[in-house]
């Protein structure tokens, strides 16, 4: 575990690629809450902000957000809330005309056995892997595709440089715990709540609890908000 007050001086990867994108962005996020008055680390409503509970903890797991344009500036991300824990986590943004480069630099790098997550039945049969497999000396690297269910579908349909990757999918036997959703669907879970699976699945079932925990609490602090 690393301390609160040291964590902040490491570089979080995903609230870096959330300042570029806003700095760039023409016009204001005009989402769900977007008048909100909120804490810039956490996003959460100020009165709510839980930045203090953000501790890295020691993983031999890697995150690759793949975003979407859009979700990186959405306050109901779930995503970023690995990168509070899990001290390799990369974020980087999707395009439809060209690979990211930096991203595949990444998963040639001899530690890493890259995996896209992604539901095995959209998924071609021979890729998909139900669990983790790792040779001598390697570490796991999930590439989450972080977006709305549509565009992550449309995200790894359009993205064939990731062919070449394996594919990891977990089986969900219950619907989606993510209560700010009006209809949670069976197989569709919140991206903090996959890679807490993940998590699980790789043997860190404490870091795995803790991201759901934090997940928990990042739903019941916005809809406390929501009702004040």
């Amino acid at each position: 575990m690393i301390p609160f007050t040291y964590a902040l001086s490491l570089v979080n990867r995903f609230l870096e690629l959330y300042a570029q994108r806003k700095a760039a962005a023409t016009t204001q996020f005009k989402g769900r809450g977007a008048r909100r008055v909120r804490c810039q680390t956490c996003q959460m409503p100020q009165q709510h902000c839980f930045c203090e509970q953000a501790i890295l903890q020691d993983s031999d797991c890697g995150f690759v957000l793949l975003m979407h344009n859009m979700e990186v500036l959405r306050p109901s991300n779930t995503g970023r809330f690995i990168a509070d824990l899990i001290p390799d986590t990369y974020a980087f943004i999707w395009q439809r005309t060209e690979p990211c480069e930096a991203l595949l630099a990444l998963c040639q790098q001899q530690q890493w056995q890259p995996y896209v997550v992604f539901p095995a039945a959209f998924s071609q049969p021979e890729r998909v892997h139900y669990k983790v497999e790792l040779k001598a000396g390697q570490k796991p690297l999930f590439i989450m595709l972080d977006g709305s269910w549509r565009e992550a579908r449309k995200m790894f349909h359009q993205s064939p440089w990731l062919d070449t990757f394996p594919v990891i999918s977990i089986n969900p036997e219950q619907a989606s715990r993510y209560g700010l959703r009006s209809r949670p669907i069976k197989g569709q879970w919140a991206t903090a709540e996959v890679a807490a699976q993940l998590l699980a699945m790789s043997g860190e079932e404490s870091n795995g609890k803790q991201l759901a925990q934090r997940f928990s609490q990042f739903t019941q602090q916005t809809l406390a908000g929501r009702n004040c």
